[in-house]
């Protein structure tokens, strides 16, 4: 297999100054809404990159459940490693690859824990199974075999019943407020545009156009 012969040109159309909201979080949604009405599969999917405590930088996808006081909301397990990377360091990195449509989104921010209460309100929108699944699950930790996860799942269901399942709480939500939002458009000839919004000191944003 050659990976040099793998090669493309982005046709999708260019992107312009003129073109851009003014607030990068509505130029997202604006974006969003987009790859949602292309059909594209797992639209809200985004990589998620953390770093541990020393240094290591560890990537993951994640799904976007919402925007929330303008931060990228997910929800994940508190024991996790994400979880841990979060803590030691809450600068983290989200990409979406909206590759059917020749575009990238890349946030530079801070995570930070949601309250209980706002990641109760999602958790009760879950599949019954989901729910329990974040019960059985203790994530990133090693197992020896895949049936003692699904033995706890059934313990889990025999517990619970067909009663009401209460949030863990060793699970909850995280939202990622931006500091930088950049908008990547492929160009023809590998002439892309790219779009910068850096946050201000007076909460305002800043945009500059980058070369390719």
């Amino acid at each position: 297999m050659r990976y040099e012969d793998f090669r493309r040109e982005y046709t999708a159309g260019g992107l312009t100054r003129e073109m851009l909201d003014a607030c990068p979080v509505k130029q997202f949604e604006h974006w969003l809404e987009q790859s949602v009405r292309a059909g594209m599969e797992d639209p809200t999917a985004m990589v998620l990159a953390t770093v541990d405590a020393q240094g290591m930088p560890s990537q993951r996808i994640v799904l976007l459940k919402g925007l929330s006081h303008g931060g990228f909301v997910f929800y994940t397990n508190y024991g996790s490693a994400k979880a841990e990377h979060i803590a030691g360091e809450p600068r983290v990195s989200l990409l979406f690859p909206w590759n059917e449509l020749d575009r990238q989104v890349i946030i530079g921010g801070r995570a930070e824990k949601m309250s209980m209460a706002e990641s109760a309100s999602y958790f009760i929108t879950r599949p019954r199974e989901s729910q329990i699944a974040a019960w059985a699950s203790r994530q990133s930790r090693p197992i020896s075999t895949r049936a003692l996860l699904e033995n706890e799942v059934e313990k889990l269901k025999a517990k619970f019943g067909r009663g009401e399942i209460p949030v863990p709480d060793f699970w909850g939500g995280y939202r990622v407020v931006p500091e930088r939002i950049e908008f990547w458009q492929g160009g023809e000839h590998r002439l892309h545009d790219r779009f910068l919004y850096t946050l201000q000191p007076d909460g305002g944003w800043h945009t500059e156009q980058l070369q390719p």
